[in-house]
């Protein structure tokens, strides 16, 4: 078998505002944090719920429209691929991140707030905007204030 496959498709709803940025170079990215819910039976009957976080990245103009139109709370269908990255810490220690990088952001649902002007394209962009290996050192990220 010659072929690989790294493909993630995820449904969610964000934990935050997306968070846009702009590269020296110019190019745009941005930053979603993604919660997925998972409800299973345990062993003693009862029903769980159980949430996983995702980090999404999203390049080029599709990242410019879930800057402008996507909020805390919004439903989302995420396509794109698994990337790790390392980088060295102020103290020196490697840090790891993996993420999904995004080539199809599809806005579902409704908004979480009211942002003014939210809501108005169904679909992030189509073009698949190549990241470069790396967009920087990503500094640190707390989760614990990320409930949802």
């Amino acid at each position: 078998m010659g072929g690989y496959v790294n493909k993630v498709i995820l449904i969610g709803n964000l934990g935050a505002n997306p968070e846009l940025k702009y590269l020296p170079s110019g190019q745009a990215v941005c930053e979603m944090r993604l919660a997925t819910n998972e409800t299973f039976t345990d062993k003693q009957g009862q029903r769980q719920e159980r949430t996983e976080w995702h980090r999404i990245v999203v390049w080029g103009k599709t990242a410019e429209n879930c800057a402008k139109y996507l909020e805390k709370g919004r439903q989302v269908y995420v396509e794109g691929r698994l990337q790790t990255r390392s980088w060295d810490d102020k103290e020196g220690n490697k840090r790891y991140t993996t993420e999904i990088v995004a080539q199809n952001v599809t806005f579902l649902g409704g908004g979480g707030g009211s942002g003014e002007g939210r809501g108005a394209p169904r679909r992030g962009g189509e073009e698949p905007t190549p990241p470069p290996p790396d967009f920087g050192t990503p500094g640190p990220s707390s989760d614990d204030d990320v409930p949802f």
